[in-house]
């Protein structure tokens, strides 16, 4: 079942929000070649922290770490490490949730680190497009399977692989709440999108093939053909306007309303 969320608990995940958005800018600052990714979440912990909230991935099923911190051919699940350094040419994703009073903020970007290759580059500004994409389709009236199949069709368009065995969620006093979100189907299939759910979209879109795998880590999932993947997140509240993205600094501008 999507539970649907009062004025009041949306209102605290857009403050959960915006702190994620500070994590993010912090990320932009400071995520440069010779930076490891440990320094990275060391950071995010302290902005999480100094807010009151609660890093939400830090012991989720056993995670180490404050934020996902995926490297190049890394989709998802990137555990920080002192020996992870950024070079010049990685394009890094940082993903964190933060939870205050008890909901739940989450979301991603993808940045260059330094001179990217001209079609890496592309690849990290096509999903961040698809996420935009993917959002215009969640308004009430439409189908979880209408944003999937906007996306898979861009990224169908772009020639780019698209990770399947991942996708958004639901979102709000859990990390992941129903439904599942893929990033590829059937428009006009799923549950009815409706005023309050809360949602997260994530495309994750690849320079090469479709599949993935996971490291010996158990955490770290890689493409299967090792070629860069990009990975960019929102956490929206969906209105009878449209979406309102919970994941923006306090006083960005809504695209939707």
């Amino acid at each position: 079942m999507i539970r649907r969320k009062s004025k009041d608990e949306i209102d605290t995940m857009r403050e959960a929000g915006i702190v994620v958005a500070e994590v993010h800018e912090m990320c932009r600052r400071e995520a440069n070649a010779g930076v490891s990714t440990w320094t990275l979440d060391v950071m995010a912990e302290e902005i999480v922290r100094s807010h009151g909230g609660v890093p939400t991935f830090k012991g989720y099923h056993g995670f180490p770490a404050t934020i996902c911190a995926s490297i190049n051919e890394e989709v998802v699940h990137g555990i920080p490490s002192r020996s992870r350094v950024l070079n010049d040419g990685d394009i890094f994703t940082l993903d964190v949730g933060v939870t205050l009073d008890g909901l739940v903020g989450d979301a991603a970007i993808t940045v260059a680190i330094g001179e990217v290759d001209a079609a890496t580059l592309q690849l990290v500004e096509n999903t961040r497009e698809a996420l935009f994409i993917g959002l215009d389709q969640a308004r009430p009236g439409n189908r979880i399977g209408d944003i999937g199949a906007a996306i898979e069709a861009f990224a169908n368009e772009k020639g780019h692989g698209i990770v399947r065995d991942y996708g958004g969620h639901g979102v709000g006093h859990q990390l992941h709440e129903e439904p599942h979100i893929p990033n590829h189907g059937s428009g006009g299939s799923g549950p009815r999108i409706k005023a309050g759910h809360c949602l997260c979209i994530e495309p994750m879109l690849n320079l090469g093939g479709d599949e993935v795998v996971t490291l010996a880590d158990k955490w770290t999932v890689v493409t299967a053909d090792r070629r860069p993947s990009a990975h960019w997140e929102h956490c929206f509240a969906v209105t009878e306007d449209g979406p309102l993205i919970l994941s923006l600094p306090r006083d960005a501008p809504q695209p939707f309303l």
